[in-house]
């Protein structure tokens, strides 16, 4: 009996141990079987995303390393107010009876800033005069230092191009430099020169007071 117990126990070590190596050896051949396929499947992707590239392309931007400074300017400007104004602009190319075929007309919305102030370095010693305890200065005229489109805000709302046209290139480009002149037309219809004017005496009357002249009066003219 005892002998019949271990050949039984010998007879199922063997047959687990064959089981074992036939389930290695399918798997290896599974293995082998699907391995082209995997190969297609990941030529597929390949060329799938080499596709998606060239209809997609991401633009390459390398800098120069070089930068060139033209010039270096000491500034004195008093900026003392600052505009953000919203337009809405309309472009059109063939806008007539073919519009629909040879058309193009693009809905811009700009966003820009103007900002206006003093230029102090234009302020001479002959436009300031101390008599009986009274400080009289002639500021310069204020003027706009920047007036410009904000790149992030402003966009393209809309878009519409005849079945038989292509975007014209320049359109948008010209649409934009129209909405730079008209958010800095609305900054000085608005009155923004005059503002800026009374913003910089208002600032420089305290600061005048500040440095021991608390009668100040400014004029336009002193002559």
């Amino acid at each position: 009996m005892r002998n019949n117990s271990l050949l039984s126990i010998l007879i199922i070590g063997v047959v687990l141990v064959a089981a074992y190596f036939i389930v290695q050896t399918i798997r290896q051949s599974a293995q082998a079987a699907t391995a082209p396929f995997q190969q297609v499947n990941q030529a597929n992707q390949a060329l799938q995303t080499q596709v998606s590239n060239l209809l997609n392309p991401t633009p390459t931007i390398i800098p120069d390393p070089v930068t060139y400074i033209n010039e270096v300017r000491a500034l004195a400007r008093l900026e003392t107010i600052q505009y953000s104004i919203e337009k809405v602009i309309t472009g059109e190319l063939n806008s007539g009876t073919f519009q629909a075929l040879f058309g193009d007309k693009i809905l811009f919305v700009a966003h820009g800033t103007v900002i206006a102030g003093i230029d102090l370095d234009k302020l001479r010693p002959e436009d300031m005069r101390y008599e009986n305890g009274v400080l009289t200065v002639r500021l310069p005229p204020a003027e706009i230092f920047i007036a410009t489109l904000d790149n992030e805000k402003s966009y393209v709302y809309d878009r519409q191009t005849g079945v038989l046209s292509k975007p014209d290139p320049n359109l948008e480009t010209q649409v934009r430099q129209v909405g730079e002149q008209e958010i800095l037309k609305g900054a000085l219809e608005d009155g923004i020169l005059e503002q800026a004017q009374l913003n910089a005496e208002a600032y420089l009357l305290k600061f005048f007071a500040a440095l021991g002249f608390p009668n100040t009066i400014f004029v336009d003219d002193q002559g």
